[in-house]
C-alpha cells in the first residue's frame, strides 16, 4: 500500500509539473527555481512548534494550493494559478519522501509518521 500512495504522489507531482510546462508555459529553470518555496514556511519554527506546525501545514496543504489554483483560473490570473501548481507539486514531492502535515509535538511529527528518532 505504501508504494501505491508513493505513486499517486508522483502521479501528482508529475501532473502539477505537465501543466506548468505546457499549459502555463513556465520554464522548467524557474520551476526548478520555486520548487523549494514552501520551505520557506519552515522559519514558523523559529517562533515555536506551534506556530512552526502551522505554517508548515498551511503552505503544505493540498487544499490551499487546489484553491490558489481555481482562484488563479477564476481571477485569469496566471501568477496565482503558477503559485498553487508550485505548493500542490511540492507537496506531493514531499509525500514521496515521507514528509507529511506536522503536529504541534515538533517538525518530526507529521501525519505520516515521524520522520526522525525523537527524544522522548
Amino acid at each position: 500500500m505504501k508504494l501505491l500512495l508513493k505513486a499517486e504522489e508522483a502521479f501528482m507531482l508529475a501532473a502539477a509539473v505537465y501543466v506548468l510546462w505546457y499549459y502555463l508555459q513556465v520554464p522548467g529553470w524557474v520551476y526548478g527555481l520555486l520548487l523549494l518555496g514552501p520551505d520557506i514556511s519552515m522559519l514558523g519554527y523559529l517562533a515555536g512548534n506551534r506556530v512552526g506546525a502551522w505554517t508548515y501545514n498551511l503552505f503544505h496543504h493540498k487544499a490551499v494550493a487546489l484553491c490558489m489554483i481555481f482562484a488563479g483560473l477564476l481571477l485569469h490570473h496566471a501568477e496565482l494559478q503558477i503559485t498553487g501548481l508550485v505548493m500542490f507539486g511540492h507537496t506531493s514531492m514531499d509525500r514521496i519522501f515521507g514528509f507529511g502535515l506536522k503536529y504541534e509535538k515538533g517538525f518530526g511529527y507529521t501525519h505520516l509518521g515521524t520522520t526522525a528518532k525523537q527524544n522522548v
